[in-house]
């Protein structure tokens, strides 16, 4: 028996939480955010300024302890812009190795109609709110160049 096989027959045995831990030791730790690429049917897209960021992203930001992305990404753009949205089923992730960091993003339309309120800054954290035609874009963040290089490749057929 190989030396590698006798040590997994050795960590087998150690109780779950040994085990557990053993394997956060051993492997890299990685930052989780969700995130949400709003549109509107014209095609325009929502972008948020951060306070603590360069450039533009999209409403979003770290999952809590225990928290599903989803209700993360809900969370988030009802805690930055005051809206309630349904976001679509599927997310597409971005995993950035060089920085520990998976995003994970939703994409959701701006709902019309009457007594739908126009997305506004909630909290300090964002300094800016503004809609932008993809042709127009701003100068955009890391994470939300990559979400939007992602979303393009998911969309490729094939």
């Amino acid at each position: 028996m190989s030396l590698t096989a006798r040590l997994l027959q050795i960590y087998g045995r150690l109780p779950l939480r040994v085990r557990l831990a053993t394997v956060r030791l051993a492997t890299p730790s990685f930052r989780v955010g969700a995130m949400c690429v709003v549109s509107r049917s014209d095609g325009a897209l929502l972008l948020v300024r951060h306070s603590y960021r360069k450039g533009w992203g999209f409403p979003g930001g770290l999952l809590k302890r225990g928290e599903e992305p989803m209700d993360a990404a809900v969370r988030e753009v009802e805690e930055e812009l005051g809206l309630t949205l349904d976001l679509d089923d599927v997310p597409t992730v971005v995993v950035e190795p060089r920085y520990r960091r998976v995003d994970v993003i939703y994409t959701a339309r701006m709902p019309v109609g009457d007594g739908v309120a126009e997305p506004a800054s909630q909290t300090a954290e964002i300094v800016e709110v503004g809609w932008f035609a993809p042709g127009a874009l701003p100068r955009l963040g890391t994470e939300a160049t990559s979400a939007l290089a992602e979303l393009g490749r998911a969309a490729r057929p094939g």
